[in-house]
């Protein structure tokens, strides 16, 4: 039985990261291995992240993920977080063809988050 997922996100400075994820997107710090971290964990309600040192210097070569967050009303936060400076010039609440409400934009890294509703 599998009971829970906790992506792993790159960062190229992960105290930066957690304080982007707290203070702009409304997560929590569950906690981190330094006082400047290298590796640490944020939460929202029952999603779970992790966020994980790369060295910028191989920064290229580095896989970023897209995620999707399925949350009960993607209507609110997109207003939550039209305030706090976190779009980018793309992002846009829309209708899609396969069924979904839906935003998305790039945290500083460049990780993909899309938060959507089901229609």
């Amino acid at each position: 039985m599998f009971k829970e997922v906790h992506p792993v996100l790159p960062s190229r400075n992960v105290g930066e990261a957690v304080v982007y994820y707290v203070e702009r997107l409304g997560f929590r710090l569950l906690f981190q291995d330094a006082e400047d971290p290298r590796y640490a964990g944020v939460r929202r309600d029952s999603v779970e992240l992790h966020i994980q040192w790369h060295d910028p210097l191989e920064w290229e070569r580095v896989e970023r993920p897209m995620l999707r967050f399925l949350v009960e009303d993607v209507d609110g936060l997109f207003s939550e977080y039209e305030t706090k400076s976190v779009f980018h010039q793309g992002t846009a609440l829309r209708d899609t063809e396969w069924g979904t409400r839906e935003f998305a934009f790039f945290d500083p890294d460049m990780n993909g988050l899309t938060f959507y509703v089901d229609r």
